[in-house]
C-alpha cells in the first residue's frame, strides 16, 4: 500500500513540463487517431456517426457512398473517400494562378473538380502529387479538371520547384498563401482533396493521401463526370 502511495505521489508532484512531454508523446505515438478525433465542424460527421452523418448530408466512412451515382465506390483505394448524400454550396472560393491572377472555383463551373490543398512541408503531398498528376493526364479536359491549390506562404517559388521535382508536368500552380481557402473548406490536415461537381458544389472529399491514379480513382472521378445534375 505504501508503494502504491508513493506512486499516486510521486504523480501527483510531477512538474508540469514532465506531463506534457508525456501527454506530447502519447499524442504522437495515436497521430492517426488524434487526427480524425479532433476534426473540426464540417468534417466531425464524416468521421463520427452513421446517424451525424445522416443528418448533415454525409455518408460515414468506410460506408457505402450513398444512394446515387457514386454509390459503392469507396472501396480499395478510395476507401477513405466519403461521399455526400446532398452536394454541399462551397461558395465561389478564391486563390491565384501561377502569374499572381485571381481565380475561383467558379471559373471551372460546367466541369468536375478534383479540389487538393497542399503545401511543400506536407511529406504524404509529394508522393500524392504525382498521382494526381497521372490522373489529369488521363481524365484532364473539357469535363474535368485538378485543381491543387499549394498553401505555404512563402512565395510560389517553392511550390514550383516541389512540382518540378515531383513530375507533376500536367498540373497548374495554384496557391493561396492566405490559407483561406483551408478554413473555408474547412479541412483539418493535409492533404485534403475535395470532390466537386458541375455546380461547383462538394460531392465527396477525402482526408489524407491516396492513389488518385488508381483504378477506383478512375472510376470514382468517371461516375461524378457522367452523374447528371441534381437539385
Amino acid at each position: 500500500m505504501e508503494d502504491v502511495n508513493r506512486s499516486v505521489k510521486r504523480d501527483r508532484d510531477a512538474p508540469p513540463a514532465t506531463i506534457l512531454i508525456a501527454a506530447l508523446v502519447a499524442a504522437i505515438a495515436g497521430f492517426g487517431t488524434v487526427y480524425l478525433s479532433f476534426a473540426p465542424s464540417d468534417n466531425g460527421p464524416f468521421a463520427s456517426s452513421i446517424k451525424q452523418g445522416e443528418e448533415e448530408g454525409a455518408a460515414p466512412q468506410g460506408a457505402a457512398a450513398g444512394q446515387g451515382p457514386l454509390a459503392g465506390l469507396n472501396k480499395g483505394a478510395m476507401a477513405a473517400f466519403v461521399a455526400r448524400a446532398k452536394p454541399l454550396d462551397l461558395g465561389d472560393i478564391g486563390f491565384t494562378d501561377a502569374d499572381g491572377a485571381a481565380k475561383s472555383l467558379s471559373d471551372w463551373h460546367g466541369r468536375v473538380v478534383l479540389l487538393n490543398i497542399w503545401a511543400t512541408w506536407c511529406v504524404p503531398c509529394r508522393e500524392e502529387m504525382a498521382k494526381l498528376d497521372k490522373l489529369q493526364s488521363e481524365l484532364g479536359g473539357k469535363d474535368f479538371d485538378v485543381v491543387a491549390v499549394n498553401i505555404d506562404r512563402g512565395g510560389s517559388d517553392k511550390p514550383k520547384s516541389f512540382l518540378a521535382e515531383t513530375g507533376a508536368t500536367h498540373l497548374s500552380l495554384y496557391t493561396d498563401p492566405s490559407g483561406k481557402l483551408f478554413s473555408a473548406v474547412k479541412a483539418v490536415g493535409m492533404p485534403t482533396t475535395l470532390l466537386i461537381d458541375r455546380e461547383g458544389r462538394e460531392i465527396g472529399r477525402l482526408v489524407g493521401p491516396a492513389d488518385w491514379a488508381s483504378p477506383e480513382a478512375v472510376s470514382l472521378i468517371k461516375a461524378a463526370i457522367a452523374s447528371p445534375p441534381s437539385a
